[in-house]
């Protein structure tokens, strides 16, 4: 029950521990960019690359500005009236706008300017990718002094007179702008042009032609206005003409009941009175129309528009696009965010071992080192690096894994130590060698025994520095020869085939052997054994050794692989010390900052002895 409890809520320090583990520092960034740098470099390039492309094959293009201001007009027959609201709401001033942005006005302004037989307007603004290209062409052709192409021309003249005008006609609604400035009544007209004068002639011919659609619209609705107020004042002429008669009938008869059958009480015709009300009303309407119609001829003879140009366009000075700053700028942003992305992608997809706290997640074991890429320019790095050069980066890595090792935790100091892998092709035997090397300078007499069969590091690859080439030294325990290519002691891969070192009884009576013989006995003895990849069978070998270190490699071993080279060590009981990361690019920076730490440490203390002597 406790153990059911256990794994379902684990205790807050193992909850601790695993925030810990979780949490991202800036060595971890640090490192994540500096293996990346390369993708991100890349997509950096490419965004400026395209930005450069953009830049160079888009003409550049000016935009010049006209302000309008509309204003409400009263009609001269209600100026006589009371208080009235001459404001203008959003959707009047909105309809003025898309007047602006009709064809109408724009059929003006071309009709007026000659646009389809201008072929510098009826170029496309934004070309096509394969016009782009033909830029680039073009433009590497006059640098060369070579003549342009005429595409563009050769295009143009292929186009029908009705395919020329809608070219025309979309180009002019494309680069023309109308905007309402705020809440006002101002419009801002704007035109894009590659002509920056064109540019300021077409907005104002464009502020123009709809001041003229205003008065033409007032002039013809005054027109038909008035035309209807003419025929309406004949009518009502000619009915105050009939009423006034009748009144003056009336009254020249002196009888109020003029036509009426006083016998029978029907029909009655209407009273002085009445007439008189009758020719009133129809004289007051007449007149009412009459002023109408004046008011009408007035404004077919001078017209007003409800709106005027306070601000006329310009010829800019700058073009307004495109702007190389701008687009290089954000092309350097969206690269590095593409290039970010990317290598996160690729982060996430990525399960080969990076770093030691990776190894501590998915294997459950310690990293006892990390080793930077030797300096020497072989595959697999020099047998003895650290001889030659002993104070590379290289070389001190491999002596502070020499030292984890020794405090690797284990029943007894580790004297038979073994080096595995998950692949033949990987570093293990140069760190075998390499270590055996570190030994062996420190005053401990070392064994190496190349137990990798199926890949033997030795005597090929080994030279033999005893001053004879090739020259065995003396026999040691039972006759198996032991060559002393210099500062330590090798056996070959071929005695252990010969005496079958692999099975764990006869190790462990080769061993035995080499503790009993005082002559030969060896303070340090280093098994290069098989990989996984040879099999898991010549594993087991491992379980008679105090400790087996896994060698594994940056960015290249899997850790599936490191799993199942764990589980298979564990099956067969071998105590595993710990894995050494090889070939690592990016190195943890713990001890730097631990250092730093001690010398920030010191001078604090040094200063606070300063300050109490004082």
């Amino acid at each position: 029950m406790n153990r059911l409890f256990a794994s379902q809520w684990p205790l807050v320090t193992n909850q601790q521990a695993n925030a810990g583990q979780d949490f991202i520092g800036l060595s971890d960034i640090t490192g994540f960019l500096r293996h990346y740098v390369g993708t991100i470099t890349a997509c950096l390039a490419a965004a400026l690359l395209v930005a450069w492309f953009y830049n160079s094959t888009t003409d550049p293009v000016f935009t010049a500005r006209a302000q309008i201001l509309i204003e409400p007009r009263l009609p001269q027959h209600l100026q006589e009236g009371a208080e009235i609201n001459l404001s203008l709401d959003t959707a009047q001033v909105e309809s003025q706008i898309a007047v602006m942005q009709s064809e109408k006005i724009a059929s003006m302004v071309i009709d007026r300017m000659r646009l389809i037989e201008n072929r510098n307007f009826n170029r496309p603004r934004a070309p096509m990718l394969v016009e782009r290209f033909r830029k680039i062409r073009d433009n590497i052709a006059e640098a060369l002094g070579l003549p342009k192409s005429t595409w563009a021309s050769e295009a143009l003249a292929k186009l029908t007179d009705y395919q020329r005008s809608r070219l025309t006609m979309s180009i002019f609604r494309n680069s023309l702008d109308v905007r309402r400035v705020g809440v006002s009544y101002a419009i801002d007209i704007s035109f894009t042009s590659a002509d920056p004068e064109g540019a300021a002639k077409i907005a104002n011919a464009t502020a123009d032609a709809f001041v003229h659609e205003q008065v033409e619209t007032k002039a013809d609705a005054a027109k038909e206005g008035g035309a209807w107020l003419e025929k309406r004042l004949q009518q009502l002429r000619t009915q105050m003409n009939e009423a006034m008669a009748r009144a003056q009938e009336f009254r020249s008869r002196h009888d109020y009941s003029v036509g009426r059958d006083a016998d029978v009480g029907v029909n009655p015709e209407p009273t002085l009175e009445e007439l008189e009300v009758t020719a009133d009303t129809y004289r007051k309407m007449y007149e009412s129309f009459l002023q109408a119609y004046t008011n009408s001829v007035s404004q077919q003879s001078y017209p007003v528009a409800d709106a005027r140009v306070i601000t006329a366009a310009t010829a800019p000075l700058s073009p307004s696009a495109p702007r190389p700053k701008l687009v290089l700028a954000f092309a350097a942003v969206a690269g590095l965010i593409l290039g970010i992305g990317i290598s996160f992608v690729r982060h996430s997809l990525d399960w080969t071992v990076r770093s030691p706290r990776h190894i501590r997640d998915n294997l459950g074991i310690d990293c006892v080192g990390e080793l930077p890429p030797a300096s020497s320019r072989q595959e697999f790095g020099d047998i003895d690096d650290v001889a030659r050069r002993p104070w590379s980066r290289y070389s001190q890595s491999l002596r502070k894994a020499r030292t984890e090792i020794s405090l690797a935790e284990t029943n007894h100091p580790v004297r038979f130590l073994g080096l595995t892998a998950v692949s033949n092709n990987s570093q293990k035997s140069a760190v075998a060698t390499n270590l055996a090397t570190l030994y062996a300078m420190s005053g401990l007499k070392t064994l190496v025994i190349d137990a990798d069969l199926r890949r033997p590091t030795f005597p090929n690859r080994l030279p033999d520095h005893s001053g004879m080439p090739g020259k065995e030294g003396k026999a040691l325990v039972r006759l198996d020869i032991i060559r002393k290519p210099g500062r330590f002691d090798v056996l070959s891969s071929s005695t252990v085939d010969a005496r079958n070192l692999l099975l764990p009884k006869n190790m462990q009576a080769f061993l035995s052997e080499l503790n009993t013989d005082g002559a030969a006995a060896y303070d340090k003895v280093i098994v290069n054994l098989p990989t996984l990849e040879t099999g898991a069978d010549d594993l087991v070998v491992g379980s008679v050794l105090d400790g087996v270190v896994i060698v594994a490699e940056w960015g290249k071993t899997h850790v599936d692989a490191l799993q199942e080279l764990v589980r298979t060590l564990t099956a067969s009981r071998t105590p595993i010390l710990g894995v050494l990361l090889a070939k690592a690019r990016v190195m943890a920076p713990k001890r730097r900052w631990l250092r730093l730490g001690t010398m920030l440490a010191t001078v604090v203390h040094a200063y606070r002895a300063i300050i109490r002597r004082d």
